[in-house]
């Protein structure tokens, strides 16, 4: 079965379980739809599960032959001359070694990107180029599909200013009572960057010296891809010393699971979850679009997601709506009680101890982009033998949650 058909199977199987949803309402559900619920979740798991390891396929067999090397197109509105001399410079280092190039594309080079690691091979890419690189890594997914996202010329040291005003009120006073000052409090939280490394991408020779290949398009995406997933394992899970300081490591605890709950999650926990976090931080969402957009819902992995899309409530009627017709007008994500899901597999799964849910307003999460990315070009024997040529790109990026309290985690027991 194609991944297109499996796509459309997965649609149907989500819109017949919102169509049982709807049908039965508040309704007390019986053990027959439960079971049918059940059984259609059962199976959009397996289609989902089909999908993304026909995907992996297809994305592994791209990434070995090359089959994103598209040919280049031209723009449909005049670009920027600056950007477009930038980008046309950046594609002539990417396609030739200094010995190849005559004296005026050495000179381009040279007068728009930085030489400062010239002798090992190392350049710093236009601005106009690094911010199409920090544009590719802005549409990665988890973590930068809810978070809030900044961007800076360079990586210098940062500390970015917050305020909790949950725990602020106002007073009742008496006609000429002089009113009681209250300064709201200010702090400050790091948002440093740190280095990422894109590993080397090794790039065929044919593909370089064919003039219709997009190859700065093709290896600004690649380079993309790999900082997008490790960037992300950091803006999640990272210990903020050589790595951004991530949302698990630094949100507080919601709820712990009772003995026992050292792989399940039940419906009171979640219902302690939400109830953790101060109403203030959910806002205005009304609806669970706006609720996406404005970054409030939960997050959590493919795996823990087994677990709480069976979760029913006192009345036996599911926690989980199923997302129909996401992506066009209209359409919504997953919905857990009521809340948008974000997935994100670099999240725990769930084991002892482990930390594998958050709930809460993850816009208070921000990510930090420098500018100052640095690329590399490989041309030795090691890889000249092979009829390849690497390039290696160090970016630098960081993110620190600005309220502690905006972000709630669940915890599996201990034992």
């Amino acid at each position: 079965m194609s991944i297109q058909a499996l796509r459309e199977r997965l649609a149907a199987l989500n819109n017949e379980a919102n169509k049982l949803l709807a049908e039965k309402g508040a309704q007390v559900w019986s053990k027959e739809d439960q079971n049918k619920f059940d059984g259609l979740m059962d199976e959009a798991e397996r289609a989902q599960s089909q999908i993304e390891r026909t995907q992996a396929q297809l994305d592994k067999t791209r990434d070995e032959n090359f089959a994103d090397a598209t040919r280049v197109v031209k723009d449909a509105a005049p670009r920027d001359a600056k950007a477009a001399e930038d980008k046309a410079t950046f594609d002539i280092w990417l396609r030739k070694s200094f010995n190849q190039m005559n004296a005026e594309e050495i000179q381009r080079i040279r007068n728009t990107m930085s030489t400062t690691t010239g002798s090992q091979g190392g350049y710093s890419m236009q601005s106009n180029v690094a911010a199409e690189l920090i544009d590719l890594l802005k549409a990665y997914a988890y973590m930068r599909q809810a978070a809030s996202q900044m961007t800076t010329a360079q990586g210098n040291p940062l500390s970015y200013p917050t305020s909790d005003g949950t725990s602020e009120t106002g007073e009742w006073i008496a006609q000429n009572t002089t009113a009681t000052a209250a300064d709201p409090t200010f702090g400050t939280v790091a948002l440093n960057v740190f280095k990422a490394s894109s590993k080397i991408v090794a790039v065929p020779l044919e593909l370089l010296q064919d003039s219709q290949i997009d190859i700065s398009g093709m290896v600004l995406k690649r380079l993309a891809d790999r900082i997008g997933r490790i960037s992300n394992t950091g803006y999640t899970t990272g210990a903020g010393s050589t790595d951004p300081n991530g949302m698990v490591s630094a949100a507080g605890t919601g709820k712990t699971g009772a003995n026992g709950q050292t792989l399940t999650i039940i419906y009171d926990d979640l219902v302690d979850m939400i109830d953790s976090l101060d109403a203030a931080y959910l806002g205005n969402s009304g609806t669970p679009h706006d609720a996406a957009t404005a970054g409030i819902g939960w997050m959590f992995s493919q795996t823990m997601r087994k677990v709480v899309r069976k979760i029913k409530d006192g009345s036996n009627r599911p926690l989980w709506t199923p997302s129909y017709d996401a992506g066009i007008a209209g359409g919504f994500t997953d919905q857990l009680m009521g809340y948008p899901v974000f997935l994100n597999n670099d999240m725990a799964v769930p084991a002892v101890s482990a930390k594998s849910l958050a709930f809460g307003n993850f816009k208070r999460y921000m990510i930090r982009d420098a500018m100052d990315v640095t690329v590399f070009r490989f041309d030795d024997s090691a890889y000249m033998k092979l009829g390849q040529v690497g390039f290696l790109a160090w970016a630098r990026t960081g993110g620190n949650l600005l309220d502690v309290n905006a972000v709630k985690l669940y915890v599996h027991s201990a034992t």
